[in-house]
């Protein structure tokens, strides 16, 4: 058995801690920059967000009086961001960027996950929705690749591999006698197997709870499966999101995609499935609220324990009154982009779960945008 931890990106982990530092500053006097670059090469390996960086970041500080105090914070922002960019590993994806020197904010964030373009936003508070919603799409979950003798054990987060075990058993030897000999020898072979699948259930239930996993994938042959299923324990056996085919020798990568896709389909599957628990919910006048004004009242109380959002922040139904400080053209934000954000940042503020409903179509009876509640008053 072998055991590993790379470290390449931030862990998930470390990860949310950044996105609950961010979410914590209050909005200030200072202009706050929130900047996500694709990081990917093109077809000829070279990177493509320079011109965007040097082009968006000049005009945006340039839209400040000169000589003023947020002038001077934007600048000291946009110099340290261009350095800190050049020390980025060719390894990364994605990379975001919350700045704001009159506040001393300077949080960095390295993806494996791939940004969908690069976006620049100035306004008085940090744009947290498209990393919150990248932490939803790529979550923290265990795969196991397994045949009757060996097994690989993966727990990947935000599109990169955390850590790995790896579960060498015993090969039955070739035997070629029938008789009462193949049977002992059938035995012996199926002791083997039973053997070695007990010690991957174990494996996997160690990390499962030192790790705090609650989805698993699982790929297995058909001699194998039976085997696991009789092992697994119910703990176990209800994190199973999905059961696929993948050769045992297939690279991270492979197992990677090919889960992540398996877990997309659940996730599609199962957000349909919440979002009619979250409108029957309040339909019964139950520990539910819909809509985003609602919403917001709930979080702002503390109500909540897990928001449901839609994927697509325009989609959200405007709110009643002014439109929220900050959505203006300069700070590269529409007004559901801004709301959006503002839900985020009270959800993260409250421990509050967040979940991002892929389908625009399923919150739009009720606005875009629900809740769960802790309580009601």
């Amino acid at each position: 058995m072998s055991f590993a931890k790379p470290q390449v990106m931030p862990t998930i982990d470390q990860l949310t801690e950044q996105l609950d530092r961010v979410a914590a500053v209050e909005p200030g006097p200072f202009p706050v920059i929130s900047l996500y670059l694709d990081l990917r090469a093109n077809e000829r390996g070279r990177a493509q967000f320079e011109p965007f960086l040097k082009k968006e970041l000049t005009e945006r500080v340039n839209t400040y009086p000169s000589n003023g105090p947020e002038r001077d914070s934007l600048e000291a922002d946009a110099n340290r961001i261009r350095e800190h960019v050049g020390t980025v590993d060719a390894s990364v994806n994605g990379l975001a960027v919350f700045a704001c020197h009159g506040a001393d904010l300077f949080e960095t964030v390295q993806l494996a996950a791939p940004l969908d373009g690069h976006r620049l936003f100035v306004s008085d508070r940090a744009h947290l929705y498209p990393l919150a919603k990248l932490v939803d799409e790529y979550p923290r979950y265990l795969a196991l690749v397994t045949d009757t003798h060996s097994a690989r054990i993966f727990v990947f987060a935000i599109n990169e591999l955390e850590k790995t075990e790896q579960i060498e058993g015993e090969k039955p030897k070739h035997h070629k006698k029938g008789g009462w000999s193949q049977a002992r020898y059938q035995r012996h072979t199926e002791n083997i197997h039973l053997q070695h699948a007990k010690e991957v259930v174990d494996a996997v239930a160690r990390i499962v709870r030192e790790e705090g996993i609650d989805k698993i994938i699982v790929a297995a042959d058909e001699v194998v499966m039976p085997l696991l299923r009789e092992q697994f324990p119910k703990e176990v056996s209800d994190r199973i999101v999905d059961v696929l085919k993948l050769d045992v020798h297939a690279d991270e990568r492979a197992v990677l995609e090919a889960t992540i896709e398996a877990l997309r389909r659940k996730d599609a599957e199962t957000d349909r499935e919440r979002v009619e628990e979250l409108i029957g919910a309040y339909r019964a006048n139950g520990l539910a609220c819909t809509g985003r004004e609602a919403t917001r009242r709930a979080l702002e109380m503390g109500q909540v324990d897990e928001l449901l959002i839609t994927a697509t922040p325009d989609a959200l139904a405007p709110g009643k009154g002014a439109p929220t400080k900050g959505a203006t053209e300069e700070s590269g934000l529409s007004a559901g982009e801004n709301a959006a954000d503002d839900l985020v940042i009270q959800a993260r503020n409250t421990s509050a779960k967040i979940r991002f409903i892929q389908d625009r179509s399923l919150l739009e009876p009720v606005g875009g945008v629900g809740a769960f509640l802790r309580f009601k008053l």
